[in-house]
């Protein structure tokens, strides 16, 4: 278990754009590693949002021609993995000191056994965590929920949770993509309060906060600008 003497701060937030999203997570990362903080925040995405993998080659597998013209968003995560529609799903961002789990696997696997207990308390069906694959394959086969590459949660052996992390100094932020199509239709509020509900039993100590604490959107403004920049989100 996670150090008691940690405490978590619990941020449901509103529909945000997605570079101001990823500006948002990355503002939280940099609380949790210069001052200990930690934070689970779960959003949703306003417009809806195509997100790229940190590395992925986004402008050899998709056309940005076609997607400016059909005017989708887009943007570039800071963390690895492969492309994610953010539409009917929930995102979850969970932002600490490495400390409180032992180690970015440890963490990878807490997190998501929360979010599978979290599911299974409102959805029907087998919530279980994928085991890891032998291959992952290159960056441009497929989209993030084309197949498990190992540790995420999957409902009746179908990845619903896709995943990714990147490590600041003594810190680290994971954050990923909870769909809501589980058997039936979840709603994004259904969603959250299970999620809230369950992760005392993981993260200790879960202080609610109604809006994002001082400073983060001041702090988020640092990052904001590489989110916005085309040449960011399609320099690969």
């Amino acid at each position: 278990m996670p150090p008691e003497s940690q405490r978590w701060t619990l941020l449901i937030d509103q529909a945000r754009p997605g570079w101001q999203n990823m500006a948002i997570d990355c503002a939280l990362l940099d609380l949790a590693d210069q001052e200990g903080a930690a934070f689970l925040r779960l959003y949703r995405w306003d417009p809806y949002c195509f997100s790229f993998g940190r590395h992925e080659p986004a402008s050899r597998r998709y056309s940005r021609a076609d997607i400016e013209a059909r005017g989708l968003d887009c943007v570039r995560r800071p963390t690895g993995g492969r492309a994610v529609w953010h539409a009917r799903e929930l995102t979850y961002a969970v932002a600490a000191p490495l400390a409180s789990f032992g180690g970015l696997q440890a963490a990878y696997r807490r997190i998501h056994d929360m979010l599978a207990v979290s599911l299974g308390r409102i959805s029907a069906g087998e919530f279980t965590l994928a085991a890891a694959a032998r291959s992952i394959g290159p960056a441009t086969a497929g989209t993030c929920f084309s197949a498990p590459v190992g540790g995420e949660v999957l409902l009746d052996g179908h990845k619903v949770v896709g995943s990714a992390q990147l490590r600041q100094g003594d810190a680290f932020l994971q954050h990923g993509s909870v769909l809501l199509e589980l058997g039936r239709s979840i709603e994004f509020e259904t969603a959250a309060e299970a999620i809230a509900l369950t992760a005392p039993e993981f993260l200790a100590t879960l202080e609610p906060e109604a809006e994002l604490p001082s400073g983060v959107l001041e702090r988020a403004g640092h990052h904001a600008e590489r989110f916005k920049d085309p040449a960011w989100t399609w320099e690969r």
